[in-house]
């Protein structure tokens, strides 16, 4: 018999939606515009996390000099928003969150984005209402690799992490998983891919791989 699914908590950027991208190619772009590259393996370290040199700070000291960052931050902010509102949600995510809910398994998101950005892009898609509970970077002192949003999340749902699943796409979201004792499944995204997840309970190419079933077999997984 499969053990109990207390809970599923979802990734937002580059599980949802392939944001990642998104946000790599528009910082990118201000870069060739300088005449310099953003390096995409830099900048692959910093998937899933918030703890890192903002992209201006990478620029200017690619040029050696400062830029104007009142003018270039907000376009770039702006172009990032178009290119995200473009997405269409990753495959099988939509319709695994259809099936958990059904299931009558409490959904949350736990993303190092900031409240604004995962709620505005949920919304334009009408899936806000399919989750209890929302956490976001901005609600906690340190973000991804860091537990504290997982735990937040689990607070917010009333669940103890025995028994709930984090689905994720990036390296730091599955040792913040891990850290804050949830199982967790990684779904690496395109910018992801081929990055170790061995810390992962199960690694699987698109959530259409995933049911409740399988979810359920690895929030009763034994052992580490």
């Amino acid at each position: 018999m499969n053990a109990p699914l207390a809970a599923v908590v979802f990734d937002f950027d580059g599980l949802v939606l392939d944001t990642e991208w998104c946000e790599y190619s528009t910082a990118a772009r201000v870069f060739a515009d300088h005449g310099v590259e953003l390096s995409l393996d830099l900048w692959r370290t910093f998937i899933g996390t918030t703890d890192h040199p903002h992209w201006a700070d990478i620029l200017e000291e690619s040029l050696g000099r400062a830029v104007d960052r009142a003018v270039l931050v907000p376009q770039r902010h702006l172009a990032n928003w178009d290119c995200a509102r473009s997405l269409d949600l990753l495959p099988g995510v939509g319709e695994l969150i259809d099936a958990l809910a059904s299931a009558g398994v409490p959904l949350a998101v736990a993303s190092s984005s900031p409240a604004e950005w995962v709620t505005g892009h949920l919304a334009e898609r009408d899936l806000l209402d399919r989750f209890t509970a929302l956490c976001s970077g901005d609600e906690v002192l340190r973000t991804k690799p860091d537990p504290a949003l997982y735990r937040l999340a689990c607070e917010r749902l009333g669940v103890e992490p025995t028994g709930v699943v984090a689905v994720e796409d990036s390296v730091h979201g599955v040792s913040a998983a891990r850290a804050a004792g949830l199982r967790a499944v990684a779904v690496p995204s395109s910018l992801t891919d081929g990055m170790d997840f061995s810390h992962a309970d199960l690694v699987v190419g698109s959530c259409s791989e995933l049911s409740v079933d399988l979810l359920r077999a690895v929030a009763g997984r034994v052992g580490p």
